[in-house]
């Protein structure tokens, strides 16, 4: 023995601990964001979607059937902007069917604002548009009407 120490061979799978290790904080610090983000934000729950329609938390199944349920256009209005909403209700108070320069005027929009939303209403299928003169005829979509 002349007093030198053998040399040390390195584990070949030592680096890969350290990748490993980077990689299980990583995905730790990732969780604990999304349940805190899941516990801050507890509409996205699966299954807790926001009722559209007023109904009786407490009814019975039977009572809830029976119940009369919202119409399509109640639902549509709670998911528009005012402005939106004011025309839809213009059309409504008239049966459905109104031309657009009476809308503008009773809705209080200007010319540029009120063509802007009913064709937006016509592109999501809400209205239907029959040229009138210098003006629209709009009707709301019949599955609206019921």
């Amino acid at each position: 023995m002349d007093g030198t120490t053998p040399p040390t061979t390195q584990n070949p799978a030592l680096p890969y601990f350290g990748v490993a290790f980077v990689v299980l904080v990583g995905v730790t610090i990732v969780g604990v964001a999304g349940l805190a983000y899941f516990l801050a934000f507890p509409e996205i729950r699966a299954g807790a979607a926001p009722a559209i329609c007023e109904t009786a938390v407490q009814a019975s199944p039977v009572e809830q059937a029976t119940q009369s349920q919202c119409t399509p256009l109640e639902s549509v209005v709670k998911t528009l902007t005012d402005e939106e909403r004011r025309i839809i209700e213009v059309l409504n108070a008239h049966d459905g069917k109104y031309l657009q320069k009476y809308i503008r005027k009773e809705a209080g929009l200007s010319r540029l604002k009120t063509h802007r939303i009913i064709a937006r209403f016509a592109e999501r299928g809400l209205v239907t548009l029959e040229k009138t003169g210098n003006t629209n005829q709009v009707s709301l979509a019949n599955w609206l009407k019921k």
